[in-house]
Order: structure tokens, then sequence, then C-alpha cells
């Protein structure tokens, strides 16, 4: 995968590429020395969304994919010494979708810079740029009760397949 530049002219920020006064995030492709970074956002994000899993295993997930598992990839959202919180995929293939699919694993986005359009530019600029790559679709799995994420969603573009049921089992 590639890295997913915020928007630049002569390599400074745009005028036009600000959002509430905030500069338009860059998306870094992470890598093995990524690991504590986002290992520490991932963290935070399991304990708010109560996500129980133990820290061995949850690194072993993100070393593995930092590593070069051609299913996956993590973004580092922001500057890549603080990033402000992280994307990860995992990728698919889909007969009926026409090739290579994605699903937005986790996103997430440190509290304190919340509600300034960031979630929102990801979600926007993602997309364009793993469509050069060949992706086809994009899915997002949200909870029923999210009411909030689930908006940000439908704004961008991502609508319910009601021909589908989604169901898992755990080996």
């Amino acid at each position: 995968m590639v890295d997913i530049p915020g928007p630049t002219l002569h390599g400074q920020p745009r005028q036009s590429d600000h959002k509430n006064g905030f500069p338009l995030p860059h998306l870094t492709l992470a890598k093995p020395d990524d690991l504590d970074r986002l290992d520490t956002l991932v963290a935070s994000h399991h304990a708010e969304m109560e996500i129980a899993q133990d820290a061995q295993t949850r690194r072993a997930a993100l070393g593995a994919l930092l590593d070069g598992a051609p299913h996956g990839a993590a973004y580092l959202i922001g500057p890549v010494r603080a990033p402000i919180g992280y994307v990860v995929l995992s990728f698919g293939w889909s007969i009926r979708q026409g090739g290579m699919t994605a699903t937005l694993d986790e996103v997430f986005i440190r509290p304190g810079v919340r509600n300034r359009g960031i979630g929102a530019e990801v979600l926007t600029s993602l997309p364009k740029a793993l469509k050069g790559a060949g992706l086809k679709a994009l899915h997002v799995e949200t909870p029923r009760a999210a009411t909030r994420p689930q908006s940000l969603y439908r704004r961008m573009r991502f609508h319910p397949r009601d021909e589908v049921l989604i169901l898992t089992r755990e080996v």
C-alpha cells in the first residue's frame, strides 16, 4: 500500500485544505518502527470501546500487520512521530464486486482532536488513494446502536447492504 499525503501546494498546506482552522491529515503506512506508537493508540481505542484484548495478543496482531502481512494495512493519521489516530484495513476479494475489497477494521482519532473533520477527510482520501491500487469497495462495520459513526459513514457515501447479513464464526 502507499502513503497518502495530505493535500499540499509547494509542500505547504493550501488555505482551502483547512477544516475549521486545522490542516487536513496525512496518512502514512505504518511500518515496524511504528509499533509502539500504534499500539498506544490501539490500546486507547480498545479501552474507550471496552474491547477486551490482552496486550500480547494485540501487539502480535499489529506486529504481523506492520511486518508486511498482505491481508491488511495500518495507517497513522497525522505526523508519524506524534500521530493523532490510525486506520486499519483488512483486504479481501469479491467476485461480485469485481476484485479487491477492504474492510475498515478500526479507525480512531484522539478525543482531543475529534469533531474537526479529520474522520471525514480520512474516509474521503483513503478510498480515492486505494482505488488507484485496484480497490473496488470499502466496507465498514459499526455497532447498530452507534448512531454517530453511522451518520458519518452515511455522509461519506457508505450504504447498508440489505441483501446480506454478515455472520461470524470464531475459529
